[in-house]
């Protein structure tokens, strides 16, 4: 059989396809996905998932005219296959290659990128108002899951859409997940939709009678839409989505093409925003990943096996920062019973499985509503609890008035652990974690740590734990190091000096701090001498070591896997500047004002010179640069 997959150029090419073309073309993007990840670690289940839903979206609309906009836009790759990127498809996820999010530079098709859950619906508003302001008769779709439904923007878009009335589409992906198993009221309310017997068999016979109607518009197709509606009326009451001024339909089957074209082409002629409600199954078409969505989220590199299963490739790795923060947040709830653990739909992002099972009262998963889980746990820390809130570093952004708000404006011990911390490397920049010392350390009552490996870790939920105002730790998604030395105890903004040299001084904040010590090393075999201070806090910054490394060392080299504006680097210069302390010679290493792109995580560190390598290249242009400064100016 001739594959179809790779001639196409264009979505417009799926528009003449017959029902079985386009069945032939979903199976050969499930065999291409299957054999991406062969190679390279990729976000699967999800895209499996959406295949049937990508089809008869591209087939049925013009979307180089027509706008759409993908939720979490990891669920992508069927997209990217079918506008044009079928030949570059296997560069996805690697430097200069295709980035496994939508990307406008790529294709017209992908006209934001979204990394973040919940935002879809309001930019599809924002779309169709544009676009009705500009006098443009196009038609605007967002794709939103279950998980990400709840979200509070979400329900802020939702009320504006009803008022703006405009004709727009949001489909309800529906697959009763997130990354991890759906929380909540909504999610209960979606199951009643699905499960409901007498709906279920209306819907059924529905859908018999409109295979049956062969074009689309014929009053008898139009007279059963209203009969199913005037049925959910009288099971549901008013509809949750028809109150909030939103038409209705569904729930359909997500993996039936046929059907979904005819819904579609329905909709598109009703005036007002509409809701189709369309269930899905993640991993759908491979079994492994359908009997497992949460490993198969992204997993990695896997080979197939003679009877159909998935081998995962690779021996065991070292233990991940990750689950050094999970043991060491399940110690702290065994010894003591005021402290609980609340994260946003990331529980096995977290690796929070065993904390949940083993604390089930005090373990509070709130969904994909990172700003609620903030308030939620200022009011448990004002009634006397000690909340700890677990979420990844670019996803607690989505919480900032909160923290300033509910937290550091009433002085309240949250404590919060920031996963993801610095460079995520393939996911690129919407998940990069490189903002949060920076978002962090401008609010009073927040105090901001990141350890320099994983024995610093643990000390620093006990110090946090035990300290009155609110506090941050930011660790990475990396197997994560013990550096062999005397462990010094964690005092309220002091750091700890790892190692002694005359020549000049490495200052790092987090975990490049193994690098640095490296770059010491390969120093000494030159025979400059540095010194390696572990900072540990970037709030309150240890203002005794800035006072030495500026009176007692020749340079000082800051290094900080995080954004240099506002950051680490910034607070060194700032102390320095309080005690008016020359700073003309420290030399920051970070993260420039600009977004990094995807690539490995060792081409990333080598290009900001995060690496052992970089590092010590600075700390020769350092040594280089004061000696040219002191013959100038000898009295320096």
């Amino acid at each position: 059989m001739t594959k179809i997959l790779p001639t196409i150029k264009n979505a417009l090419d799926l528009h003449p396809m017959s029902l079985d073309q386009l069945e032939q073309v979903a199976d050969e993007i499930r065999d291409t996905l299957c054999n991406l990840l062969r190679i390279r670690a990729a976000h699967f289940a999800s895209n499996l998932g959406v295949v049937e839903l990508t089809l008869a979206l591209h087939s049925t609309f013009d979307f180089l005219q027509d706008r759409l906009i993908w939720d979490t836009g990891h669920q992508v790759y069927p997209q990217k296959l079918v506008t044009g990127r079928y030949d570059e498809f296997q560069t996805i996820r690697t430097r200069g290659g295709l980035m496994g999010y939508p990307n406008p530079a790529e294709s017209d098709y992908d006209l934001f990128m979204t990394g973040h859950a919940g935002s879809s619906v309001s930019t599809a508003v924002g779309l169709r108002s544009g676009d009705d302001l500009m006098g443009r008769d196009n038609y605007t779709v967002a794709v939103i899951g279950d998980g990400a439904f709840p979200s509070g923007i979400v329900f802020e878009a939702i009320n504006n859409a009803s008022e703006l009335k405009s004709k727009m589409l949001v489909v309800l992906n529906d697959n009763e997940m997130s990354i991890c198993p759906r929380v909540g009221g909504v999610a209960s309310y979606l199951d009643k939709l699905r499960t409901n017997r007498v709906y279920s068999g209306v819907k059924s016979e529905v859908v018999s009678m409109l295979n049956k109607v062969p074009v689309l518009g014929d009053p008898t197709e139009r007279l059963l839409f209203q009969i199913k509606e005037g049925v959910k009326a009288g099971l549901h009451g008013g509809m949750m989505f028809e109150e909030f001024g939103f038409k209705y339909f569904g729930p359909i089957d997500g993996h039936d093409i046929g059907v979904m074209k005819k819904y579609l082409k329905m909709v598109r002629e009703v005036d007002g925003p509409v809701l189709l409600h369309v269930i899905t199954k993640k991993g759908h078409g491979f079994q492994p990943a359908a009997e497992d969505p949460v490993f198969f989220h992204t997993p990695p590199t896997f080979d197939m096996s003679d009877e159909g299963d998935a081998v995962v490739n690779g021996g065991a790795s070292s233990k991940a920062y990750t689950n050094y923060a999970r043991d060491a947040i399940a110690d702290q709830m065994r010894h003591n019973d005021k402290v609980t653990v609340i994260t946003a739909a990331m529980c096995q992002g977290n690796k929070l499985e065993p904390v949940r099972e083993e604390f089930p009262d005090r373990f509070f998963d709130v969904g994909i509503c990172e700003s609620h889980a903030v308030a939620f746990a200022g009011g448990q820390a004002k009634v006397g609890l000690r909340p700890i809130v677990d979420i990844y570093s670019t996803f607690l952004q989505r919480s900032y008035d909160q923290i300033f708000q509910e937290v550091c404006l009433q002085g309240l011990p949250v404590t919060f652990m920031l996963d993801r911390g610095g460079l995520t490397a393939t996911d690129g920049p919407t998940h990069h974690g490189t903002f949060d010392y920076s978002y962090l350390r401008a609010f009073p009552n927040m105090v901001v740590m990141a350890p320099g490996d994983a024995n610093d870790l643990g000390a620093m939920l006990d110090f946090s734990l035990s300290h009155d105002v609110a506090c941050s730790i930011r660790y990475p998604k990396l197997a994560a190091e013990e550096i062999s030395r005397e462990l010094q105890p964690i005092e309220l903004g002091k750091s700890e000096t790892l190692s002694e040299g005359s020549d000049g001084a490495i200052v790092c904040i987090g975990t490049p701090l193994k690098d640095c010590l490296d770059a010491a090393a390969q120093l000494a075999t030159e025979g400059i001498n540095v010194s390696v201070i572990n900072a540990r806090f970037v709030k309150p910054i240890d203002a005794d070591m800035v006072k030495r490394c500026l009176t007692e060392f020749d340079f000082v080299v800051t290094v900080e896997e995080a954004m240099l504006m506002g950051g680490f680097g910034s607070a060194f210069l700032e102390e320095a500047n309080n005690q008016r302390l020359s700073t003309v010679n420290v030399h920051r290493i970070g993260i420039p004002d600009e977004f990094v792109h995807h690539a490995q995580r060792h081409e990333v560190l080598a290009d900001l010179k995060l690496d052992a390598a970089g590092v010590a290249s600075v700390c020769r242009d350092a040594i280089a640069l004061s000696t040219e400064t002191a013959k100038v100016d000898p009295v320096a």
